[in-house]
């Protein structure tokens, strides 16, 4: 029944519009990746606030993970009201709020400014990205889900990689502004695109419900009853925690590498292109991780490659024992991206798989995505603080290795051959 629905959907329509050369799918996935633009901004720009504002060290560490205050906070609740409110409703809605953070940011003139527009945009982000793997699952057919959703894992890596190639040359020609309002018009762009081309909330329940028979057609569920589904199920607690301990990692390393790269006195152009191509091969991870897991591939299995690659590779990147090989420490951080990347497909297929039931999915991915802006969040200011106590990067190693051991104890408790 579910194949016949995402059939329906994705190319039958019940409107002209529903029809182009992008399937509805790929908008929202492209969607998701505008959004990680915002996020992304923030590495490259760095070194050019800390001259511009005065921005210190740890600030910049709050700066890169304060994005991740609204998920932390309400992750799970913002899941939720997208479950209800609409999910293509709920990512319009997040992409204006990216928009007009992002455009009153470039006023900004002091970090404290910025700071609070970072919390803002982290409301739009997950307004946007927390329906996608629901709204997914609904436009394409059960035997494409799990390619789908190995694609979306790649929205976050892509992004960052877009912004961090991109901004240091649009910083150098507009500054730091320039860059804020550049992607605020692109959100803009996106609001229209996904208005014109995605099908309406009223619309994809009526065929839905048109493909049923009668006994099938599910009644709403009250807010309470999907929260409690959710949050009293091992399932999604699981996938979320496993998340935080991947993310919390990643985003420490790579939302630093351009502060290190400038310290070592490369300019911000070539920072950002190495930087980026970091990011790029996380890509390849998250593609890998949904042709695997559509061809059977213990998702466990995944996991455990994914998190002792990490710890591994950070190991050789930040270690005493490489300073003085900074190729090998480079080809070390791009396999970190690259292989960690199976982690964050699989836990998007596994989302799907272990939430209560459907009325459930976004509400699952939303308690997701709030622990893993926790890790997110405390991460880079914990890797920052012991960079700055030990006068060097030489330690990141053992935060990023202890956060691959949970991770390692939590994957082993997965019990789906094929997510």
């Amino acid at each position: 029944m579910q194949g016949s629905k995402a059939s329906t959907l994705a190319h039958q329509g019940a409107a002209p519009s529903w029809v182009g050369r992008v399937p509805p799918a790929f908008i929202v996935i492209a969607a998701g990746m505008v959004a990680a633009l915002h996020i992304g901004k923030m590495p490259p720009a760095i070194p050019v606030l800390r001259d511009a504002l005065g921005v210190s060290l740890i600030e910049a560490g709050f700066l890169l993970s304060m994005v991740q205050m609204a998920g932390m906070l309400t992750g799970v609740f913002i899941g939720l009201a997208a479950d209800g409110f609409g999910l293509r409703r709920s990512m319009l809605l997040g992409q204006l709020t990216l928009a007009l953070a992002s455009l009153a940011g470039a006023w900004a003139t002091q970090p404290a400014e910025l700071l609070v527009l970072r919390a803002v945009e982290g409301f739009g982000f997950l307004l946007v990205v927390l329906p996608v793997p629901s709204l997914i699952r609904q436009l394409v057919p059960p035997s494409r889900l799990a390619l789908h959703l190995g694609l979306w894992g790649t929205y976050m890596a892509t992004g960052t990689a877009l912004v961090l190639a991109g901004g240091p040359a649009l910083m150098s020609l507009a500054g730091w502004q320039g860059l804020w309002v550049t992607l605020g018009l692109v959100s803009l762009t996106v609001v229209a695109w996904l208005a014109w081309r995605v099908p309406s909330d009223r619309a994809r329940r009526a065929v839905a419900a048109a493909a049923a028979p009668p006994a099938a057609v599910a009644l709403p569920v009250r807010w309470w009853a999907r929260l409690r589904d959710t949050l009293t199920s091992w399932g999604p607690w699981r996938v979320a925690i496993t998340f935080s301990m991947y993310s919390s990692q990643w985003l420490a390393v790579i939302g630093f590498l351009p502060a290190i790269y400038a310290q070592a006195g490369l300019s911000g152009q070539v920072a950002g292109l190495l930087t980026a191509f970091v990011c790029l091969a996380n890509v390849t991870g998250n593609v890998a991780a949904g042709r695997l897991l559509h061809r059977g591939v213990c998702a466990r299995h995944l996991q455990y490659a994914g998190f002792v690659a990490m710890a591994l590779t950070a190991f050789l990147a930040f270690s005493p024992l490489t300073v003085e090989a900074p190729i090998a420490r480079y080809v070390a951080v791009v396999l970190f991206s690259a292989i960690g990347g199976l982690i964050p497909a699989t836990l998007f297929a596994l989302a799907v798989h272990v939430a209560p039931n459907e009325h459930t999915v976004s509400t699952t991915v939303g308690w997701m995505q709030q622990c893993s802006s926790t890790g997110q969040f405390l991460g880079p200011p914990l890797v920052a603080w012991v960079a700055g106590v030990a006068g060097g990067w030489h330690w990141t190693w053992v935060i990023t290795g202890a956060a691959s051991v949970v991770g390692l104890l939590l994957a082993s408790r997965t019990r789906y051959q094929k997510a």
